[in-house]
């Protein structure tokens, strides 16, 4: 699953907000939120019901929401899948980082062949590389640094026989930093980071939203946003100013300084029930 909001943030997909939304106030709780609780925040940010209601009903259809009604009211909770997404996104949030100072050296490389009637399969693909951190080196070799899954990309394309997958370390006359600037934009990498840190890194920041939980929504959707489209590439291979070392100190200064606001405003404000009773 993929999200295409803007790196700046001033244009969320519903989606992408909730995803957010499910990943901070219903993951790992066993319960199921009330459509009308989701309504409320969402109009904080400027999304309006008719959309709201159309994205669960999306999820819901996409197997990522369950849906349960107690009396006159619809609670949604998460399903395996969309706990699997979610879980994913609160390990690149804070497991895995923004910036890479642990690379081994190795690099993935991912070879495939589709012929022209198989466009369709190798767009999606294309797709799932570049979502998963890989970059085009040349005409269809694709790297990441590090190990990655490439049978979890490829497995759920049915494209498993298509793809041919290496784990590699460069040789003379190739150098890594040689990789890293032909295989990947670092310029476009560094512009969502620094679009980040234009509408975060201030004193106060969004001081339109009203309250906590919505600029906690708002802060997470932004931060993830710009972490999941940067493929992780060595810090020792990118400039010493990168712009992801500040934008994180700053994502994690305004989220430890917000949480206990918005985790109460959370429990206070939304409508929940057990997931279980559904």
């Amino acid at each position: 699953m993929t999200e295409d909001d803007t790196a700046s943030g001033q244009a969320h997909r519903p989606q992408s907000l909730m995803l957010n939304f499910l990943g901070l106030y219903v993951l790992g709780r066993d319960t199921a939120v009330y459509s009308g609780s989701v309504i409320d925040v969402f109009a904080r940010v400027g999304v309006s019901e008719e959309a709201v209601r159309s994205t669960l009903t999306r999820m819901v259809a996409r197997g990522l929401l369950t849906r349960q009604r107690r009396g006159r009211r619809v609670y949604f909770g998460l399903t395996a899948r969309a706990t699997e997404v979610l879980e994913d996104g609160r390990r690149r949030i804070w497991d895995t980082g923004a910036v890479n100072r642990d690379w081994d050296g190795t690099w993935t490389l991912v070879g495939y062949s589709l012929p022209d009637s198989r466009r369709g399969d190798r767009h999606d693909l294309r797709s799932q590389l570049v979502w998963a951190g890989f970059g085009l080196l040349q005409n269809g070799l694709w790297i990441a640094p590090g190990t990655r899954d490439v049978t979890a990309i490829a497995g759920p394309l049915g494209l498993l026989d298509h793809v041919t997958v290496f784990s590699a370390q460069e040789a003379k006359p190739t150098e890594s930093a040689d990789l890293v600037r032909k295989a990947f934009d670092i310029d476009e990498i560094s512009a969502r980071y620094h679009a980040f840190l234009d509408r975060w890194d201030t004193p106060n920041p969004l001081p339109s939203i009203p309250d906590e939980l919505a600029r906690r929504l708002l802060l997470h959707t932004d931060w993830l946003q710009a972490v999941r489209q940067d493929p992780h590439l060595p810090a020792e291979h990118l400039p010493e100013d990168w712009p992801a070392i500040r934008a994180e100190q700053v994502f994690a200064k305004l989220d430890e300084r917000i949480r206990d606001a918005s985790a109460k405003s959370a429990e206070e404000e939304l409508d929940v029930v057990s997931a279980a009773d559904g």
